[in-house]
């Protein structure tokens, strides 16, 4: 699977580009700002119809623009299909293949598959557990694309129930009951579509162990596959529903829902065996920590690889954060993929065994260098 066109309309920086691509490596290079890191955010973007630098899509829209575009022909097996979509904000974004509307965006989901690897990746293993769980999703949405209608299932019911909450602290009486009633109904609602969120999560974990293992094995100087762990620690120990009911006094009190897959968290944790095992966060140095970021990145691609097609993978100005060990590590681990697409600021930070074809990203214009 690759990219061997991508059009942009009002994205970002860009009014409008054109930009014609090749399997194999692509690096685009320039000076901060002018726009590189926007082209693969793009076609992040038609992967998951989210972006990797920001969390809603307003920011995605130029300045002074109402809506934007982006359009990539992916080849996949010899046939080419044209993917894209229209940004709207405040309203529906609506999305196409080949012409044809989509009943939902979300629909387009997995049809092209990304794995991206950012300066933001430290925030995996240093970050908040919002970060571990954002990772985890977009990796379950990628391998199974219908579960992109599962988490927003959830996270519409988490949003009316957390309402709902307050509504019931201020009330009284009759009114209490009847709210009382109502989450209930809501409490079905949460446990139907979080249960099934958690069981996937919990098998992509056991499902990527393995692959974690392996990757950081070839980042890490004198690693073995055993030295990284992956596990899934659960907000309740037994059931869903009766964690609910046991904390709903303190729910209401509180006006919030504190319990759920909203609340779990991954537990990554280093060393050669089980009584030497700690968590990377707060006890990793820095380059033990971004080793365990990259393997996480590469685990993915290679769970990825394994069900399906290459997903097309995403260097974005990663280089200029690695030491140069790590930085060679990585370039000959993903030399191989069908479709690799690097920033950097200048040519000299991409090792050269990717060496491919170039583009200079200048002023709002992307121009291919050479050959």
């Amino acid at each position: 699977m690759h990219v061997s066109h991508l059009t942009l309309h009002d994205f970002r920086s860009y009014a409008d580009v054109e930009v014609p691509l090749d399997a194999g490596v692509t690096a685009f290079v320039g000076s901060n700002g002018q726009g590189k890191t926007n082209l693969v955010e793009a076609v992040d973007y038609l992967s998951r119809l989210a972006s990797h630098r920001v969390a809603t899509d307003a920011p995605l829209i130029r300045a002074g623009a109402e809506q934007a575009l982006v359009r990539a022909a992916v080849v996949r097996d010899g046939r080419t299909a044209v993917l894209e979509v229209e940004l709207n904000p405040g309203r529906a974004n609506r999305a196409r293949v080949n012409r044809s509307p989509l009943s939902k965006a979300r629909d387009l989901v997995g049809l092209l598959r990304t794995v991206v690897f950012s300066p933001e990746d430290l925030a995996l293993v240093k970050g908040d557990p919002s970060e571990r769980r954002r990772f985890l999703d977009d990796l379950l949405v990628l391998r199974t694309p219908r579960l992109a209608g599962v988490r927003a299932d959830y996270d519409r019911v988490l949003k009316q129930r957390n309402s709902l909450l307050k509504t019931i602290y201020a009330a009284r009486g009759s009114s209490r009951d009847a709210a009382l009633a109502t989450l209930a109904v809501w409490d079905d609602h949460l446990v139907a579509a979080g249960t099934e969120l958690l069981e996937t999560r919990q098998a992509l974990v056991a499902d990527l162990a393995p692959y974690l293992g392996k990757a950081y094995e070839a980042v890490a100087r004198g690693a073995s596959r055993d030295d990284a762990r992956i596990a899934y620690r659960c907000s309740f120990e037994d059931s869903f529903r009766e964690e609910l009911a046991r904390r709903q006094d303190e729910e209401v009190a509180r006006g919030v829902t504190l319990v759920g897959p909203h609340r779990d968290d991954l537990l990554l944790t280093l060393g050669p065996g089980e009584t030497d095992r700690l968590p990377v966060k707060g006890y990793a140095s820095h380059g033990e920590s971004w080793s365990f970021a990259l393997a996480l990145r590469l685990a993915s691609y290679d769970l990825l690889r394994a069900e399906g097609d290459d997903p097309i993978l995403i260097l974005d100005d990663v280089f200029a954060e690695l030491d140069a060990d790590r930085r060679n590590q990585l370039a000959e681990l993903v030399a191989g993929a069908e479709q690799v697409l690097v920033t950097a600021a200048v040519r000299a930070d991409v090792p050269d065994v990717l060496a491919g074809a170039t583009f200079a990203v200048a002023g709002g214009e992307v121009t291919r260098v050479g050959g």
